[in-house]
Order: C-alpha cells, then sequence, then structure tokens
C-alpha cells in the first residue's frame, strides 16, 4: 500500500490540520481502505443525539460515494455502558458486518473484544473523552495517552470528519468539505469551545450548510424559509432534527432522521421534513 498519503497535505483540508497527526489514525485508514476495496461489510455504530447522526449520516454518505458496503446501527442505551456481546450478536454479527466503525462510542469491556476476534470483526472506535487505559485495538481519541494532535475538544461529528478527511487524502476526493454542513450542526450541538479548529468547522461550516446540496438539510432549509445561516437558523435545524418521543419509539425517529440526512432523493426528503414537523405539532 501506498505510503506517500500520509504526508499530503492541502490547504483545502480546512487550513491543514492533519488528520493522521491523530494517534492511530494510519491503521484505521489502511483497515477501511482494505475493507472498502474489497467490498467487506462495514457497519457504522453510532448514538441517538443530533452529534451523533450528523456523524453517522456524514461518514455513511462518503463511503456510499466510494461504493462500501455499509449499514449503520443506532445504540439504544446508554453510550456511557458500551456495546455489549448481545449488541455485536444480535445487530454486528447479524448484519454480516466485516468492519465495525464506533462513533462515540467503545466496547463494555475486553469481552466484547474477544468476541469480536473470534467472529472475524476488525475494529475501529472513535471516541473523545479522557481515558487512562490502553488499548488493544484501533483506538482514536486526541485525549489517549501518547496523541500529538493539538486539538482536543472535537465533537464526536467533528473528530468523524478527521476520519473522513484522512479517508479523502487517500482516495483524493477534493470535495470533502461539502460534508462540513452536517459537521457543522453536530458541533453547534455539542456546544464545543469557539477557540482553534472548532472556531474554523464553525465558521467554514456555515458557507457549506448555506449553499448546501444535501437534500435532507435543503428540505428543511426551504419547509422553514431560512435563507441565512445565522444562530438562531441553525438553532432551528438542530430542532428539527432532534430525535423526539411521540408516535413512535426515540430510535424509529432517530432512524428517519438518519434517512432524511442521506437520501439522495429530493421527493423523500421532503415527505420526511413534512412528517418531522407534524411529529412535532402533535406532541
Amino acid at each position: 500500500m501506498r505510503k506517500f498519503w500520509e504526508s499530503i497535505y492541502s490547504p483545502n483540508y480546512i487550513t491543514g490540520y492533519n488528520p493522521f497527526i491523530l494517534k492511530n489514525m494510519n491503521k484505521a485508514i489502511e483497515h477501511m481502505v482494505e475493507a472498502i476495496n474489497n467490498r467487506k461489510k462495514i457497519v457504522i455504530y453510532g448514538i441517538p443525539n443530533v452529534d451523533g447522526l450528523c456523524a453517522i449520516a456524514s461518514l455513511s454518505l462518503v463511503l456510499k460515494y466510494l461504493n462500501a458496503d455499509i449499514e449503520y446501527i443506532i445504540h439504544d442505551e446508554d453510550s456511557s455502558l458500551g456495546i455489549t456481546s448481545e449488541d455485536i450478536i444480535d445487530n454486528v454479527s447479524f448484519l454480516g458486518g466485516q468492519l465495525l466503525i464506533t462513533l462515540g462510542i467503545d466496547l463494555s469491556s475486553e469481552k466484547e473484544e474477544k468476541l469480536c476476534r473470534d467472529l472475524g470483526i476488525d475494529l475501529i472506535v472513535l471516541e473523545n473523552k479522557e481515558v487512562n487505559v490502553e488499548r488493544n485495538y484501533i483506538y482514536i481519541n486526541p485525549n489517549q495517552k501518547g496523541c500529538q494532535y493539538r486539538y482536543k475538544n472535537l465533537s464526536i461529528s467533528g473528530l468523524t470528519f478527521k476520519l473522513m478527511q484522512a479517508i479523502a487524502i487517500y482516495y483524493n476526493i477534493k470535495s470533502i468539505n461539502k460534508y462540513l454542513d452536517l459537521i457543522l450542526i453536530g458541533e453547534q450541538w455539542a456546544e464545543v469551545p469557539l477557540k482553534g479548529e472548532n472556531g474554523v468547522i464553525l465558521k467554514e461550516g456555515r458557507k457549506f450548510l448555506i449553499n448546501t446540496n444535501n437534500y435532507g438539510l435543503r428540505a428543511v432549509m426551504d419547509h422553514y424559509n431560512i435563507v441565512e445561516m445565522d444562530e438562531e437558523c441553525i438553532l432551528k435545524i438542530i430542532e428539527v432534527i432532534t430525535p423526539t418521543i411521540n408516535v413512535v419509539r426515540m430510535m424509529d425517529n432517530a432512524r428517519i432522521i438518519i434517512e432524511l440526512l442521506t437520501t439522495n432523493k429530493k421527493d423523500r426528503a421532503e415527505q420526511i421534513t413534512k412528517y418531522l414537523n407534524k411529529s412535532r405539532i402533535t406532541i
């Protein structure tokens, strides 16, 4: 596998915050490329808040663009509890997963790590919190020991964007920044500090959001007559795509939102937007 991509620098990748400085990013990309190129089943596993949903949606869109074989799962329990053996057997293995990428959630214990090995499931975990224990699998966390990445306070969608940048560098995807429309929303929901890389994402993201070609976001903006991208408008979009408990379970609502953010059909995006508006009125 070619290694020169590790040092590629382009100002188009958000002023050059090199994603390969993140510990284990090189390993993650090697494993992802192998899975993508060989059409192995990739399962994205995320959490049901706006930051998590934007992370799942944006990574799914990039992998679909690369013609990867992907599925996604939304964790329906407290993410602090981690992914259990039952989750792996009933969801990941059931879907035929060969590479599991988790966004904002780790395994519950070493038992789940062994189970993944026994089932032949490769593992990449993205997380951003204070940790003390070393992992024996591919673990990306700017706060882990030995990680030299300067910006430690990215949200999960922001950290997922670093993975997307690394993928884009390898496959020479020129338009990776267009996904900042979703990353901006996730970071805004997470109320990240506005300094450093977060500040760049929030500033640049507004430019891509107002001109978005994401059918779901465009449908929401059109439905609510959003023509500017100030704080109030962004908060309105966040309100619309926040999973709520009403006529359907929260998890079902979260899946509908993922469909909204990843659909390539304008009519379907408009239909989902109308449904989400109606469901809020009837709460």
